[in-house]
């Protein structure tokens, strides 16, 4: 793979079914990269629950959410944006309760680490999934 990341992006209207080809194209990106089967259906389950708790905060006057893949030679970064009132992408006791979760079976248990973010009005989460030489599987 180049050093040049590769990003892929979709834009979700607040539908489960949306949230799920999130979470196939997560775990494609996962599998193409060398995860195992079930580290890939672990990223996969952390976008799915990732993009729902998103949904919670869209609004009609911003009732979308885009979710942006980004692919890099040792690490897949998957960023929840949405406009909105600053509010995180994911809920802040989703985030909070990460660190418990890790290696649980919390929703976000298919990701390595979870940094939010606002910036010019838009709300930001980005999960991002380690693989490689050097990076254990979680």
């Amino acid at each position: 793979m180049s050093a040049e990341p590769k990003d892929l992006e979709l834009q979700i209207d607040p539908d489960v079914r949306l949230s799920a080809a999130a979470g196939g194209a997560a775990r494609f990106l996962g599998e193409t990269a060398g995860l195992t089967t079930e580290e890939a259906i672990k990223l996969q389950k952390s976008v799915v629950a990732a993009c729902q708790d998103a949904f919670e905060h869209l609004t009609g006057a911003h009732p979308h959410l885009t979710v942006t893949f980004t692919r890099f030679d040792d690490r897949i970064e998957i960023a929840l944006v949405h406009d909105g009132e600053g509010k995180p992408a994911v809920g802040l006791d989703r985030i909070a309760g990460f660190a418990d979760q890790l290696g649980g079976s919390g929703g976000l248990d298919g990701v390595d680490r979870v940094q939010y973010e606002t910036r010019d009005g838009l709300a930001i989460t980005r999960l991002t999934k380690y693989f490689g030489p050097g990076h254990e599987a979680a």
